[in-house]
Formats: C-alpha cells, structure tokens, sequence
C-alpha cells in the first residue's frame, strides 16, 4: 500500500513538473504584460525594503517598478549570518538564486521523492534496526553557484560557514507556473513567524529600515499574531494531522516567534549527511539492500545547481578584458522546466563588452562587485539608461533593447538573470555580430560611407565579445 501511494505521489509530481513549471511560450501573463515595456527611463536600483532578523537581514525590490513589471520578475537579496537558517518555505513562481558570497546548505523537498540520508543504529537488546532520522537530499552551495528552485517546491537554507552568505533570488514571477497573482510574489512559509517580504505588493509600504515581526492572521479561535501556513488551521487538525499533542500543535503555528525568517541554530545545525557531499550520490551504491523503481532516480536527484564563479569556467575569456560563464538548459537541465538561465560576467578596469541585444529574454542584472558605465537603449533609438552602476544595485534590460556594458577605473562584476533557459545575444560589433555578417555594399549603402570604411567597421574590430580598451589603443598606437 504504501509503495503503491508512493508511486503515485511521484507520478503526479512528474506530471505536475513537466506539464506546468514555466513553459514560456504560452505564459498567462502576457496579456496582462502587454504594454509593459514601453519604457522611458530605466534606473539602476538599490533595495527598498530591509528586514531585521535575528540571524540576519532580507532586502527587497519593490516589484511594482516599471522595470521588473516589464520583465515579469521579484527581486530579493538575503543575508544570513553563521548558524543562521532561513526557514523553509516555497514561492507561487520558479526562481534563480545567485550565492554572492559564502556557503550554504539547502533542502529542496520533492513532492513523492524518497528520503535518501537515513541515519540508523542498533536498538540495544532487541536486534531491531531504528531510524534516528531521515530526510531528503541535503547539498552544499558555495560562492558563484546558481540555485534552480521551481515552483512551489518547498526549500530551506542554512549558513554552515564563518562568514556572512549572500544569495540574491530573481523570481519569475510572469512564468505560466504562477497562475495565482499576475506579476505578484509570495512566499509561504511553513515555520515561524516571518514578515512579508514583498509587502509592497499588498500596498502597505515600509519605510526603509523598518522592523517589524507578526501580523494579524486568522487562526480559527480569535486573532492571533503568526503567519505560516500552519497558522490558519486548527490546533485540534494540527494535532490528528501529525499524531501529536495539541500543545507540540501550537508551535508549529509559530505563536509568539520574534525571530523573523532567518534564525539562530545554536550548537550547529545537525543533520544526516554524506562525509563529503561530493559523495552524495555514491550513498546508493552503499546500500545494496535498498530497492528504487528508477523514477527518482531521475527527478529526486536532478542537479539543481551549477557553478559560474569559478574563472576556469569561463566560455568566452579574455586575459586583457575578462571573461564569461553561462548556465543554460544544456548544461543545467533542470532549467528547461523553469524556463530561465543565468550569466557570470567580470570586466577588468578600462575594458568593454560590446554593444549588443538580447535575442529572447529580459535580462536582470546584479552588480557583485566594482562599477561600470552602463548604456540602454530603446528600439526608437532613445537612451533610457546612461549611469554608472554600482556594487548592490539591479538593473533590468528588457528584450532586444541594446545594451553596452565599460569597466572604467574599477573592475566590474555581475551576474544576469534571463527569462528563457537558453537566452541568446546577439554582438552588434566584433567578429560574431550583425555587423560583421553583413556584406560591405548593404552596411555602404545604410550608413551612407564607402565600401572601404564599411570594411574597415566590418573588420576592424576582431574580437568577439570582450575588448580591452587599453590594448586597443597600444594597437593603434603600433599601428601609427
């Protein structure tokens, strides 16, 4: 019987997962999207909201910004000191998280998915095998990994290092996954008593730096200060639910929890795991005794994250400009179903990436470190952004606007965010572009030059998409 529920279980999570995590092409929201884009400014931003935790700090984006109402997506950056753990929870859209810095520790609980790290030992006196606990698969994350989190996948993060992790989350929220608020993210969680981290989305704005903990939450007998999932149900269901006593009930609705939704693990956080795990899929091979049916196999162990940070990484690097990572579908499966990939770029002082378009995707970049002059421009030809951005700030480039990316005095670090899974660009200069696939006589005849500096435009430049300005110019100097 309980195989047999099991299997079902897995099975209607596969439908679920194939048939509804963020199939773009036919979004719901694109109606109500339509006219979004038109656009006459676009602001490179910082957070707009803060949340005190007792392990650490939540900033938010507000979502109702032109630029992220444009691209369909939310906006948050999460602090979480050592030893902190920000509770479990699970959002109404697929998101990407970027760990910035750190390294974390995270469960993503599949619906149906076996509960593979089983701590075991022998009852004494009785030859009986006891469990101890058991839970679904722990990973480890560190600095420069991207995080694929879909859609009401529940998920939890813990701080295992010495050092404060940042992890900064795009979520779609204009995936078709999402069908229950247009352009609105939510967040449920399934502890504590955690602040909304979007309350500008309910029109309640917070002033910047404002903490609060609790708010008002129907709990069946009276008003009660909570709010989890758990908090709106009877304590007496609560109590037949999990075979408990309905005071152990009462906890689980977080009643009188100030500690926000990152909080304190003192001693550590204990939990079943491989020695190293880089391991972890070895810990089938070590149970012979143990049957699977093949399906988890599959989807329960699916890679969820994937490594752009490392400069070994790269696939476009230049010693004198830089270099960048991507991760796509191809390479992170799992991104085919949410319909979003990523982009690791550095530019080294004085050094540029080329003008160039988004084919398929908006693009929500995150500045990690440095600044860089920024240029965005529109299909009527208007510049609706020419600033500088900066370390912390967010900026959305919505599809096919041309964009030009110059490291000046600093070095500049980011990563992008896109709304397809195999998002592509396309180079309006250097080997690879338009330009360059144009015959000499069109780009004559549409600039109004001669056919020598139409070649000279054409081939002048010979690098693809990064370009160190500084060896440029000793080439022309050379040149002269």
């Amino acid at each position: 019987m309980d195989k047999t529920y099991f299997l079902l279980s897995l099975s209607l999570f596969l439908v679920l997962f194939h048939g509804s995590l963020g199939r773009r092409a036919d979004r719901p929201c694109q109606q109500q999207q339509h006219g979004l884009c038109q656009l006459d400014r676009i602001n490179a931003l910082g957070p707009d909201d803060r949340i005190k935790c007792e392990a650490g700090v939540i900033e938010s984006w507000d979502p109702n910004h032109d630029q992220f109402q444009c691209a369909g997506v939310a906006v948050v950056r999460r602090t979480i000191e050592p030893n902190g753990l920000l509770l479990p929870s699970y959002t109404n859209a697929p998101q990407l998280v970027y760990i910035v810095q750190g390294k974390v520790l995270t469960g993503t609980l599949m619906p149906g998915c076996p509960e593979t790290f089983q701590e075991s030992q022998e009852s004494r006196g009785q030859g009986s095998r006891r469990f101890q606990d058991q839970h679904q698969k722990v990973r480890q994350f560190r600095e420069g990994d991207v995080i694929a989190l879909p859609a009401g996948v529940a998920h939890w993060f813990f701080n295992e290092g010495n050092e404060p992790a940042v992890a900064v989350s795009v979520i779609d929220v204009a995936n078709s996954a999402n069908q229950l608020d247009v352009l609105s993210p939510r967040n449920f969680y399934l502890a504590g008593n955690p602040e909304d981290e979007f309350r500008q989305v309910q029109g309640q704005p917070r002033r910047h730096g404002e903490q609060q903990t609790g708010r008002e939450s129907y709990r069946g007998h009276g008003q009660q200060q909570c709010n989890n999932v758990f908090c709106g149900m009877d304590t007496r269901f609560l109590a037949e639910a999990f075979n408990i006593n309905e005071q152990v009930a009462r906890r689980l609705q977080g009643e009188s929890d100030r500690r926000g939704n990152i909080v304190r693990v003192k001693g550590g956080l204990q939990i079943v795991r491989p020695p190293s795990l880089r391991q972890e899929e070895q810990i089938q091979q070590q149970r012979p005794g143990e049957q699977f049916n093949g399906l988890e196999e599959t989807m329960c162990t699916m890679r969820i994250g994937e490594n752009i940070g490392d400069p070994s990484r790269a696939d476009v690097f230049s010693p004198e400009a830089g270099r960048i990572s991507t991760v796509n579908s191809h390479n992170l499966p799992i991104l085919r179903y949410i319909q979003l990939s990523a982009e690791r770029g550095v530019l080294y002082n004085e050094a540029m990436m080329v003008p160039h378009w988004n084919l398929n995707a908006h693009s929500i970049m995150y500045a990690i470190r440095g600044q860089a002059r920024i240029q965005v421009v529109d299909h009527s030809g208007r510049t609706v952004f020419d600033g500088e951005m900066r370390e912390g700030q967010v900026l959305t480039v919505p599809q096919n606007f041309a964009v030009v990316k110059r490291a000046e005095q600093n070095r500049f670090e980011w990563v992008s965010f896109k709304t397809n899974d195999n998002a592509m660009i396309s180079p309006l200069a250097g080997r690879t572009s338009a330009i360059r696939a144009m015959p000499a006589g069109v780009l004559a005849n549409a600039f109004r030059i001669s056919v020598e500096e139409a070649k000279r435009i054409k081939f002048e430049r010979r690098e693809t998409t990064l370009v160190s300005l500084r060896a440029s110019r000793s080439g022309s100097r050379a040149q002269a």
